[in-house]
């Protein structure tokens, strides 16, 4: 279940690559200079600029942007994979820059696993040794570390492979292999850089669901990489969009497609099917409007997405549906707002 407690506090993250990067952060807060000022004036890279986001307890949270936006720097920050040329990152209330050597290897081995596009199984191991080579570098003796590997392989469906070696497994199995590894240890938060992003795609999308479901589950928190925005919304409970280092816009599918930030964020959503994403909350109207007239009219929850209310009004051949939660009315959805709804809008957006 997810909470409003934050695991990773991510706070005005900078991250400047080059040799004058000390020079270009100073520069950046005098002079507010851009991405693009830093890389003439001091040859330098501006990989992540001013991020800010929260990965609540429980949360499946997407970072999702094209090539070059800044999101897999922004995720190596987190578990300090790369060093923050500005800005603190808190992981469980702890800022991981502040940790020594010792104590960022604990922070890693205990409380956060990793998977990347490339999981890199070690051919020469059997699925069992891979998946619980994590606990080996910690020293955990082999039967106890083989009984967790065994327990994650269990939750990703790879029992009966554990005797196997990499080169007999598909791509989509190493994947599962790779995630059991990062399960073993039994990691409170997982981070996850593109990691179906080479698979074929009836693969990755069973892969997008067993992930979604694993991880809700086991109560685990998880950040997820994509430049997918498909993915995003299968996967993710609320998405950061990225653009040259810059996160964009934060918040659920449903609220990046009705409210788009800017044009970028518009034009990037302009595509998405709103049938199964935007929900009856969202396109209704204020009740104070249809007082006296909602008697006969279908009813459906506020969560009830645009394609239930689609076959509601069809089937019943009503002009609306009222929106009512615990038997109190909230609104009505007319075949306007449904309309509407299908073009991503709402009727303020679009009187």
């Amino acid at each position: 279940m997810e909470s409003t407690e934050a695991l990773i506090d991510c706070q005005s993250v900078w991250k400047v690559f080059g040799d004058r990067s000390d020079e270009a952060i100073r520069a950046i807060a005098e002079r507010d200079l851009t991405k693009q000022d830093i890389l003439r004036q001091y040859n330098c890279v501006v990989g992540v600029s001013n991020a800010s986001l929260q990965v609540r307890r429980g949360e499946i949270f997407c970072i999702m942007g094209l090539s070059g936006s800044g999101k897999s720097t922004l995720i190596r920050l987190l578990n300090r994979l790369i060093e923050p040329s500005l800005g603190r990152i808190m992981v469980k209330g702890r800022d991981i820059a502040a940790l020594d050597a010792a104590e960022l290897r604990q922070m890693r081995a205990r409380h956060i696993g990793m998977v990347f596009q490339s999981v890199a199984l070690l051919p020469q191991r059997t699925v069992l040794e891979n998946a619980a080579f994590g606990l080996e570098v910690q020293g955990v003796p082999r039967d106890q570390r083989n009984r967790a590997a065994e327990a994650a392989l269990a939750k990703v469906g790879l029992s009966d492979w554990k005797a196997r070696f990499p080169a007999e497994l598909s791509g989509g199995m190493q994947q599962r292999v790779g995630l059991a590894r990062a399960l073993t240890s039994d990691p409170e938060i997982i981070l996850m850089d593109e990691p179906f992003s080479a698979l074929d795609p009836l693969i990755r999308r069973q892969l997008q669901d067993e992930f979604r479901q694993l991880t809700k589950d086991l109560g685990k928190s998880a950040v997820f990489i994509t430049h997918d925005l498909d993915e995003a919304i299968r996967i993710g409970d609320r998405i950061a969009i990225m653009k040259d280092g810059i996160i964009i816009q934060t918040g659920t599918a449903e609220e990046i497609v009705v409210n788009p930030a800017d044009q970028y964020v518009a034009d990037f959503v302009a595509g998405i099917s709103r049938l199964h994403l935007i929900r009856a909350h969202s396109v209704m109207q204020p009740l104070v409007r249809w007082q006296g007239v909602t008697d006969g009219l279908p009813r459906c929850s506020p969560d009830a997405d645009i394609d239930a209310l689609i076959g509601l009004i069809t089937s019943t051949g009503s002009d609306a549906v009222a929106v009512e939660e615990g038997g109190r009315l909230l609104g009505i959805v007319t075949i306007r707002d449904l309309l509407l709804g299908v073009r991503g809008e709402t009727e303020a957006r679009a009187a």
